[in-house]
């Protein structure tokens, strides 16, 4: 799912921490090969607002995530996550119910976004529509999970106000063909959705946002990452745009931009080899033939 893929660290944005925390005590062990990974453990979501498409997974698993009822509440369970692990801290601005979309209160935003601030953790916010990109904003979000393709698209004033407040972006181009395909959506349907998703990613990226590349694996079963880097070109952003949304971005944002996401003496010697050339072909950046973590060996193509 990841190794194969070129990644030598990641960043996982929703899952059970205690879960996470096994995998990666047996990764750093030696136990089993993959990436280091960061974790923001289990989001956090309003009273009434565990998203629909949740929760079948939750109750057939025997997971119970708690909905956030008071800001008291919030603040423990920040609190809680960070002493138990999680590096980061994310909240769905909007969550997903079966007749309508649940924005969560800005100041309850606030409390959280203050209490993970305080820990010094990043800050992340899924979203679903504009009005949750707005509480993303007001609340200090660092990371904005997904564009909003069922929205109105960004115009570059609305981009310049997200890149103002030092806000990156995780545009998961790829979820929207992975969800019209879902939702049986026409192929015209499944074409306005993707290019609505990268005209928002493209007027981010021309306003001088930072964009960390991601996808939405784990949620999706969709592992190949040829088709997002096929998206973002679509949206305009260079070879060297996309090979820093890879590398120098993500590396720079947690903390990590002194000893890795380059290649230099003395940094982590994290490296992906590819089998063909993204310079000519973007989606080469998905022909993994070896990644390295650490001068070690984590995947090499068979």
């Amino acid at each position: 799912m990841l190794t194969r893929w070129g990644f030598t660290t990641v960043f996982d944005i929703a899952s059970v921490l205690q879960n996470t925390n096994l995998i990666r005590r047996r990764i750093e062990s030696g136990e089993v090969k993959g990436p280091r990974i960061l974790t923001a453990g289990e989001p956090f979501w309003v009273k009434g607002g565990t998203p629909i498409y949740i929760k079948e997974f939750l109750e057939a698993n025997h997971v119970s995530i708690p909905e956030v009822e008071s800001a008291v509440q919030a603040k423990e369970r920040v609190r809680q996550q960070i002493r138990d692990g999680a590096d980061g801290i994310k909240i769905f601005a909007n969550s997903l119910e079966s007749n309508e979309i649940l924005t969560m209160p800005l100041d309850l935003a606030k409390v959280i976004a203050a209490e993970a601030h305080r820990a010094g953790k990043p800050f992340f916010a899924h979203v679903s529509n504009n009005q949750g990109i707005e509480v993303a904003i007001q609340s200090g979000v660092d990371i904005l999970a997904h564009t909003t393709p069922t929205d109105e698209l960004w115009s570059p004033p609305f981009a310049q106000r997200l890149t103002a407040a030092h806000m990156a972006l995780t545009p998961t181009l790829t979820l929207w063909d992975v969800e019209s395909k879902k939702a049986n959506a026409s192929p015209e349907v499944a074409e306005k959705w993707m290019s609505r998703a990268a005209q928002q990613l493209g007027a981010f990226s021309r306003a001088g946002g930072q964009v960390l590349f991601g996808t939405d694996v784990g949620y999706t079963q969709h592992f190949d990452t040829s088709e997002e880097f096929t998206w973002m070109s679509r949206a305009g952003m260079s070879f060297q745009e996309i090979l820093a949304s890879l590398t120098t971005n993500p590396a720079q944002r947690f903390g990590y931009g002194t000893h890795s996401g380059r290649i230099a003496k003395g940094l982590h010697a994290d490296l992906v080899v590819l089998s063909a050339d993204p310079v000519q072909n973007i989606s080469a950046f998905s022909k993994v033939r070896y990644t390295i973590r650490g001068g070690e060996f984590i995947y090499a193509e068979k």
